[in-house]
């Protein structure tokens, strides 16, 4: 069983920058590939970006070169470091998980943290 706890979102300036970060709960947390993923108002959720057990990373067009994210797998917690950040980058930002031995790829997923990005 895994349950995920987001923090860290808030209000940043046009070219600020925030970390979120998304805590599991789980014994498995070296089998999950763990991401991010956003959703704006009126808007379907975009997958922004993913980590392996193995941290492998892949990001959205939309963020690359502006957000890392980053896993520690001995506080079994992921980052999601921002840069840059633009006003199209307001969103809920959800946390999500799935085991890599599952070939469904069920995501567990967080509450969502919001993150407003205005001057």
């Amino acid at each position: 069983q895994v349950q995920l706890a987001e923090s860290g979102g808030g209000l940043a300036q046009p070219g600020g920058s925030l970390r979120l970060s998304c805590a599991a709960s789980t014994s498995i947390f070296g089998w999950l590939v763990m991401g991010w993923h956003r959703q704006a108002p009126g808007k379907l959720r975009e997958e922004v970006a993913t980590v392996t057990p193995g941290s492998s990373t892949v990001y959205a067009d939309s963020v690359k070169g502006r957000f890392t994210i980053s896993r520690d797998n001995s506080k079994s917690t992921i980052y999601l470091q921002m840069n840059s950040l633009k006003p199209d980058d307001t969103a809920v930002y959800y946390c999500s998980a799935f085991d890599i031995r599952d070939s469904g790829r069920n995501n567990v997923w967080g509450q969502g943290t919001q993150v407003t990005v205005s001057s």
